[in-house]
């Protein structure tokens, strides 16, 4: 997993890359909506987890008369609702302009994932970085198969001794007996 000294946020336009994206497209029209945020969400949270970023999902109201509202699925990820009348884009927009000026959060690098150009434009005008979804995409695919090599390979690594297959406890007292010269 990378971890930087200062976070890295990612804010997803949620519905453009649930629109962009064709399986998350298809399991809106084939289900719904909810189970296609659902999936962007899960995906979202394993990229969140092994690239080390901070992660807000961020989704328009959709003519819910309701206020803004987040949610906050791990400690890494979290998923922000916007109020009536609010789209995601704008609420995209406040957060690269409090970047922009003084940065509160500490943020290292904000990136702002969205194929909407106008959006595009003004994150990189903010000084944050952008993201197309496809690239998003194509990021969240090769970061999981970074990291199903790695666990096969600490799988097979583990496999090698008998050692490696015993219990933390076993494992201390077998060192702490080597150490004595019991072994």
């Amino acid at each position: 997993m990378a971890v930087s000294s200062s976070p890295v946020l990612l804010m997803v336009d949620g519905y453009n890359v649930i629109g962009a994206w064709s399986d998350l497209a298809q399991i809106r029209d084939r289900d719904g909506l909810e189970f296609a945020r659902q999936d962007l969400i899960a995906a979202l949270i394993n990229y969140a987890a092994i690239e080390g970023y901070k992660t807000e999902i961020v989704f328009d109201a959709h003519y819910q008369n309701t206020p803004g509202r987040s949610e906050i699925i791990t400690p890494d990820v979290s998923v922000y609702y916007t109020a009536y009348a609010q789209t995601a884009d704008t609420y995209i927009e406040k957060a690269c302009a409090g970047f922009f000026s003084g940065n509160p959060t500490n943020l290292s690098r904000l990136i702002v994932a969205t194929s909407d150009q106008a959006q595009k434009l003004t994150a990189i005008g903010y000084g944050a970085q952008w993201v197309s979804a496809q690239k998003l995409s194509a990021q969240v695919e090769q970061a999981k198969k970074r990291s199903q090599r790695q666990q096969r390979s600490r799988q097979r690594s583990r496999g090698r001794f008998l050692f490696n297959s015993l219990d933390e406890e076993a494992q201390k007292r077998l060192l702490e007996w080597r150490k004595k010269g019991q072994l």
